[in-house]
């Protein structure tokens, strides 16, 4: 089973795309363990206590920009072990936010708001 680390510091955004993986038609999926993050800090000790296998990270947290979590990740200084996805999920479409995020780490990006079967497209191409 895979474990997806949901970094979103808006409390209906987590919960909304808690219920929608917990509904998705993939079984990879559906039955993925989901833990959450509120801001950057929560996320990195969340990565330091939880083996995870993919990241669906927000941009703009109260504590900073995603993509310096993503730069610790991508640079192996975050957690001991396996790197693991990094999708960039934010409400900013202009392409040089998309460049700003691979460049950091990111393996994918997701634009807000996003359809429900995107975020599933997308979870399961990474965690397949």
């Amino acid at each position: 089973m895979s474990t997806i680390l949901l970094v979103e510091d808006e409390e209906l955004n987590r919960t909304l795309v808690k219920a929608v993986l917990s509904r998705a038609s993939d079984e990879t999926v559906r039955t993925a363990t989901v833990v959450d993050a509120t801001s950057l800090s929560a996320a990195r000790d969340r990565l330091r206590a939880t083996d995870v296998d993919l990241v669906l990270l927000d941009m703009n947290l109260p504590d900073g920009n995603g993509l310096n979590l993503a730069r610790e990740l991508a640079a192996g200084l975050l957690p001991a072990g396996k790197r693991p996805t990094v999708v960039a999920v934010t409400a900013s479409v202009l392409p040089q936010d998309r460049a700003a995020a691979i460049e950091a780490g990111c393996d994918d990006f997701l634009d807000k708001p996003y359809a429900a079967a995107d975020l599933v497209a997308t979870v399961a191409r990474h965690l397949s």
